[in-house]
């Protein structure tokens, strides 16, 4: 199958290259000449310009995966919807508001493009571990796509089609709203460890006997086990941890359903603290899980 790649970031890019391995045709497209002429570097086409990536596609039906910030999404689906036509097919797999994500697939079904939300989870571990997906959008359509959803969930992720637009955008935004409270969590009992009465106790042993049988060990604790063997101590860390927006948008989602989540609420309004300068070993701890698994930046 043929497909377009818009947004060569750390898992973007990874997109790429998984699905060029399994035989796909992947068009590359990125806003920075620098990452493009990375990609073209490797033998894959890729390219600035949004009219040059159409023309490759010729006469057949375009498809066209973002894996972009929620912030440049609207501007991206004006531009890719001017170049469409009907029954192409446009995906939004980043981290988008799935109410906005509903009035995005009305805006392309007025121009008869198909719109689908694939939320998109497995970090910088995806082209090794895939990509756990959940779909939202029209059924035949994801139906069209799911060779390609297929070859990315592998070897060890997994795919869903959960419903109608704004279903897949629901689901990863609550999957993300968790992991901020299961960040912070780990991100506190870390501190308490490092900041407690005993003052000698090795934090990477800690995360290794944690993560043989017991029942918190995680993907995320196997991260902090890698993290304490490397900087035991988090130097160079500022601990300003960026608050994305899927939290927020979860607690507003809850508030619409007439109850809180104030795990949730919490976890956000540390990140936001530390945004205004109230850092600790936690923050910092935070601040390294997200670039890890993540690939964000590690300081302002």
């Amino acid at each position: 199958m043929k497909i377009a790649i818009s947004g060569l970031g750390k898992m973007g890019g990874q997109i790429v290259e998984k699905l060029t391995i399994s035989g796909h045709e992947v068009i590359a497209h990125d806003t920075n000449p620098d990452t493009v002429k990375i990609m073209t570097a490797k033998g894959i086409k890729a390219y600035t310009d949004p009219m040059q990536l159409i023309r490759e596609f010729g006469s057949e039906r375009i498809t066209i995966w973002l894996m972009i910030p929620a912030e440049f999404v609207d501007e991206a689906l004006n531009t890719w919807l001017s170049l469409l036509q009907p029954g192409d097919i446009l995906i939004d797999g980043g981290n988008s508001d799935y109410r906005q994500t509903i009035m995005r697939s009305q805006k392309a079904g007025a121009l008869q493009v198909n719109f689908l939300d694939i939320g998109t989870s497995g970090g910088v571990m995806g082209l090794k571990n895939g990509f756990s997906m959940m779909v939202g959008g029209n059924e035949e359509t994801f139906q069209y796509c799911e060779p390609i959803i297929k070859v990315l969930s592998k070897p060890a992720g997994d795919y869903q089609y959960f419903g109608p637009s704004g279903t897949g955008h629901f689901v990863k935004m609550v999957h993300n709203a968790i992991e901020y409270g299961v960040m912070e969590s780990y991100s506190e009992g870390y501190r308490l460890i490092k900041d407690g009465p005993y003052k000698n106790i090795n934090l990477a042993s800690v995360a290794s006997v944690w993560q043989k049988g017991s029942i918190i060990k995680s993907d995320l604790n196997e991260l902090a086990l890698e993290i304490f063997k490397e900087n035991p101590n988090l130097d160079g860390i500022d601990g300003s941890v960026a608050e994305s927006g899927e939290a927020r948008w979860a607690v507003e989602s809850a508030k619409t359903q007439g109850f809180e989540l104030p795990a949730i609420k919490i976890s956000r309004q540390v990140r936001l603290d530390s945004e205004n300068g109230e850092v600790n070993f936690g923050t910092k701890l935070l601040a390294a899980l997200r670039h890890k698994f993540g690939g964000h930046a590690i300081n302002k």
